[in-house]
């Protein structure tokens, strides 16, 4: 994918997520292809074509963008096998929707995979595939109701047939969040001024943005919103230039102490990772998180979790900046760990914290995900920016609903 096209569509992140599950050969695939209407998926009569995880970014209508998920058959065998049907659980965490298909009359493994999606909360669309072969649809459609209180949908991929029926449903199943679950707008309305305090160090691409601040830009823009970017060092001129100080102030959560300083009274203030640690997440789990901070003692071994994977930078907020001020303020005996990407530990028992980053590079369900596995393991949870502004004292100050 080039870079124009990269730069014109929607976020992965912010995509619908749909994952298609199923045995081998069952019709995955082919299904994808009809549901997309493109050559979407690599399609065999060997079971076991599919191996990791396949993501297709696509504009469906009437769903919109999307991300379609294209998993290696649950019932795969051998250590390879074995290897596959791992990356096809792991999907189950990022999953908003999920296609179980079913292709014939044996559910050994559909109630396993079934029953994992439901102790998610992942609503679930049951899809009977190849009804043009089969000679048996009306006993699976009856043991499908009978034994997960499912309604499912016979299609085919092959004929197109059921098709329309799929995306009907899904906007049915489609979670509310994706309508109402905006980024700033909760905070600025039409005509109001929004200032962007924006400090282009190391970590900002060359001749471009980060992501968080494209995507508030473009949140505040759909509300309305009037907005003004600068840079830190501008920040006194910007404000000068202005008749009446701005509604709200977004900054990067790294400058909060020097915006905050430079701040009209009557001005709001929040930073992109507060942002997103709502539009993302829990905020009201983070917020109660940072209260652990205070306790935090130098035996301690906090994990801090990023969701960018790149080589450590001199100013990284989170490998750098973060550490820095934590042990500062607990002593240098502080332990931090760091992950990124998908890595995430299964044992969180050894932390006293974990410090998440603002996640614009994954979707809310995974972010929620991880959350989940924190309260489960009674470990705290926050995010950077929240952290930054308790550690800054502004915690109570700034806005984080």
């Amino acid at each position: 994918m080039n870079e124009k096209n990269t730069l014109n569509q929607t976020p992965r992140s912010d995509r619908l997520h749909i994952a298609i599950f199923g045995k081998r050969n069952a019709g995955k695939s082919s299904l994808i292809n009809a549901i997309t209407s493109q050559n979407t998926a690599i399609v065999s009569d060997s079971g076991g074509t599919t191996a990791d995880p396949v993501y297709k970014a696509m504009e469906i209508n009437p769903l919109g963008p999307c991300v379609l998920i294209d998993t290696a058959g649950f019932d795969d065998t051998g250590e390879l096998g074995t290897l596959r049907v791992q990356k096809t659980e792991a999907v189950t965490k990022s999953a908003d929707i999920a296609i179980m298909v079913f292709a014939d009359d044996n559910f050994k493994y559909e109630k396993i995979w079934v029953e994992k999606l439901k102790k998610l909360g992942t609503p679930i669309l049951a899809v009977i595939n190849k009804a043009d072969t089969l000679d048996n649809t009306e006993k699976i459609d009856a043991k499908i109701r009978d034994e997960f209180s499912l309604v499912p949908i016979c299609v085919s991929a092959l004929t197109g047939a059921g098709i329309d029926k799929i995306k009907d449903e899904l906007v049915r199943l489609m979670p509310e969040s994706f309508s109402q679950n905006s980024i700033a707008r909760h905070l600025a309305g039409e005509n109001d001024v929004v200032l962007l305090v924006m400090p282009q160090d190391i970590q900002a691409p060359k001749g471009r943005l980060i992501l968080p601040q494209v995507q508030t830009i473009r949140d505040l823009l759909d509300g309305k919103s009037l907005v003004i970017s600068c840079t830190t060092d501008c920040m006194s001129a910007a404000l000068d230039a202005l008749k009446e100080p701005p509604k709200l102030i977004i900054t990067d959560s790294q400058v909060f102490d020097t915006v905050y300083k430079l701040k009209p009274e009557k001005s709001l203030l929040t930073s992109f990772s507060v942002l997103f640690a709502r539009h993302k997440g829990d905020i009201d789990e983070f917020v109660r998180g940072a209260a652990a901070i205070d306790s935090l003692c130098e035996t301690d071994t906090i994990l801090i979790a990023e969701a960018c994977t790149h080589a450590p930078l001199e100013e990284d907020i989170g490998r750098v900046k973060i550490p820095k001020m934590l042990r500062k303020r607990i002593g240098e005996g502080l332990s931090v760990d760091i992950v990124s990407g998908s890595d995430f530990p299964e044992d969180l028992s050894k932390y006293a914290l974990i410090i998440h980053c603002g996640g614009c590079m994954f979707n809310r369900r995974y972010v929620m995900s991880r959350i989940k596995n924190a309260k489960n393991a009674n470990v705290p949870i926050t995010n950077y920016g929240v952290a930054i502004a308790k550690l800054t004292g502004i915690l109570d100050k700034i806005e984080t609903y």
